[in-house]
């Protein structure tokens, strides 16, 4: 014989409530966190990938934090590399004046303001260090501080850079070397500045024999000039390689990105219809739980 009893129908409908509410529980957790899941292992078989994809999306991230900082450093290369092929050219502009017009006004003053310059700009520093140092640090890259100095001091002792040129790795298997050292830069310029020194101060007018020094530094200057473009050229190239490296390994890391967010980010949309037909849901169970509560066997035996 078949027993009559409501507890049984009261606990069924006990684990009902409660399956309703740890499923809103967790959709609510969702629409807090904006996550599918509090861990990598609620997220069964994509756990793995998402970590991989987390691992090489840091290493892009990483790529493109090291070439805006390179790019930083090649810029500075180019401003102060440009400042001295400017007083340079001022410099033989004047120089080529004085030969032309036979007078020595300014001359003395143009070559000492061309030589601070080729100085300030060799010793420059990015912040952390010489820019053009190479790897040392315990003094500036070029050491004669005023233009009589230079006299009889070689280009080997005037310049106190090593030959390590920084580099940097920027992609998967891709270095690249960024450094530009104060010889590298000035050695060609740095002879006509001795030069220029031999003629001591420079008459109004000029004697004959500070004529040729002036012609003969002029030359000099543009055969500075032609090493130092060069340099220069090799460094907007190296911008170039850098900026495009840095922007490739940006958009990986935004691919990527997507990628990991299909995977852990909850779609709020459908969060927000899941809240409510799970709120219904609930609300409901109440309902019927409280109705089915009220009925007795005992109201209908009278």
């Amino acid at each position: 014989m078949s027993r009559v009893a409501t507890i049984p129908l009261q606990r069924t409908m006990s684990a009902a409530i409660q399956h309703s509410q740890q499923l809103l529980a967790a959709t609510q957790q969702q629409l807090a966190t904006g996550k599918k899941a509090n861990d990598y292992a609620s997220l069964g078989t994509e756990a793995v990938r998402n970590l991989s994809t987390h691992s090489l999306r840091a290493r892009q991230d990483a790529y493109a934090g090291v070439s805006s900082r390179i790019g930083t450093t090649l810029t500075l290369n180019d401003a102060n590399i440009g400042a001295i092929d400017t007083s340079a050219m001022s410099l033989k502009q004047d120089l080529l004046t004085a030969i032309g017009t036979g007078t020595g006004d300014g001359v003395n003053a143009s070559i000492t303001a061309a030589f601070n310059q080729f100085r300030a700009a060799l010793n420059a520093s990015s912040g952390d260090g010489s820019l053009f140092g190479g790897s040392r640090t315990d003094g500036p890259p070029f050491v004669p501080a005023t233009l009589a100095a230079t006299i009889g001091v070689p280009a080997s002792a005037a310049f106190a850079n090593d030959a390590v040129k920084a580099s940097a790795r920027l992609s998967d298997n891709v270095d690249v070397e960024y450094g530009v050292t104060a010889s590298d830069i000035g050695s060609s310029l740095y002879t006509a500045f001795q030069t220029l020194a031999g003629a001591g101060t420079i008459g109004n007018p000029p004697s004959p024999a500070q004529f040729n020094i002036l012609s003969q530094a002029a030359a000099q200057i543009d055969t500075g000039l032609t090493d130092l473009r060069g340099v220069n050229a090799e460094n907007g190239r190296k911008q170039a390689q850098v900026e495009t490296l840095g922007t490739r390994a940006t958009d990986h890391a935004i691919l990527l990105q997507g990628i990991i967010a299909g995977n852990e980010d909850a779609d709020l949309g459908q969060v927000a219809i899941d809240l409510a037909q799970q709120k219904t849901m609930l609300q409901a169970s109440y309902s019927v739980f409280s109705q089915l509560s009220g009925l007795s066997l005992a109201s209908y035996l009278r």
